[in-house]
C-alpha cells in the first residue's frame, strides 16, 4: 500500500489507524514497489524500471551485448504472414508481457509494444527479431527515468497524434496522446481506431476525439 499526501500529520494519522486495525509494517518512504524504482531529490521525483528491465535481459539471455539507438526501425509495417511460425510461441508472449508492463514508465516503447502485442497469437520468426531490436534498445537506454518536478504548475497540455491506414491487413489508423501536466508526462497511450479512416484528416480527428475523452476524464 502506498499513502501519499502534502499533509505529513494527517498521514502519520492514517497509519496509525490502519496499524490499529490490521498488522502491518510501515516500510518508510517510497523506494521500490512492484518493479518500479522511486528516488527523491530536492527537485522532485524520478521513477524508472531500471531493475526491472535488467532482470527482463538476464531472462531473455540474447547472447551479445548489441545495442541500439531506435526501438523498431522507421516506416517498418509488420503483418501476420511475415516470416515463418515459431515453434513455440511461449517466450514471445511472456517477453511481450513484460514489455507492456515496463511501458509503465517507458513511453518510448508505447508504439512498438503496441505493435508487437498484435501477434501474440501466432507470433513468427520476424515478429520476433523486431522484439529482440526492442530489447537492445532497452539495454542502451536503461537508465532513462520519467522526472516529476516539485515546481510544475498544474496547467494540462496535450499532444496527439495518427497513422493513416498504417496497418496493411486491416488499413485501419493508430491514435497516439501524450499528456502534461506542467512539466510531469502523466499519461500517453498508442491504440488502432475502432474504424478505417477515408483520409489521413479523419484519422487526426479520431485521435483528437480519443484525446479529448482522456482530458475530459482528468478535468
Amino acid at each position: 500500500m502506498i499513502i501519499t499526501g502534502d499533509d505529513s500529520e494527517y498521514i502519520s494519522f492514517i497509519k496509525a489507524r490502519l496499524h490499529d486495525q490490521f498488522l502491518m509494517t510501515d516500510l518508510g518512504p517510497l523506494r521500490y514497489f512492484l518493479g518500479i524504482e522511486v528516488s527523491s531529490t530536492s527537485d522532485g521525483f524520478y521513477i524508472s524500471q531500471e531493475k526491472y528491465i535488467q532482470d527482463l535481459l538476464a531472462r531473455a539471455a540474447l547472447g551479445d551485448e548489441r545495442t541500439v539507438e531506435t526501438p523498431m526501425k522507421l516506416n517498418v509495417k509488420l503483418q501476420p504472414t511475415n516470416g515463418d511460425p515459431l515453434p513455440d510461441p511461449t517466450r514471445y508472449r511472456y517477453l511481450v508481457g513484460s514489455l507492456v508492463y515496463l511501458a509503465v514508465t517507458r513511453p518510448d516503447i508505447s508504439y512498438p509494444v503496441h505493435i508487437l502485442s498484435q501477434f501474440v497469437s501466432a507470433p513468427t520468426t520476424v515478429h520476433y527479431s523486431h522484439l529482440l531490436r526492442v530489447l537492445r534498445y532497452l539495454r542502451g537506454t536503461i537508465t532513462r527515468r520519467l522526472f516529476f518536478p516539485r515546481s510544475s504548475s498544474l496547467q494540462l497540455q496535450c499532444y496527439s497524434d495518427a497513422t493513416w491506414a498504417s496497418d496493411l491487413s486491416d488499413r485501419r489508423s493508430l491514435s497516439a496522446y501524450c499528456m502534461f501536466l506542467g512539466g510531469s508526462l502523466i499519461a500517453w497511450k498508442t491504440k488502432k481506431q475502432t474504424a478505417v479512416s477515408r483520409s489521413s484528416v479523419e484519422a487526426e480527428l479520431r485521435a483528437k476525439a480519443l484525446l479529448t475523452d482522456e482530458v475530459t476524464w482528468l478535468r
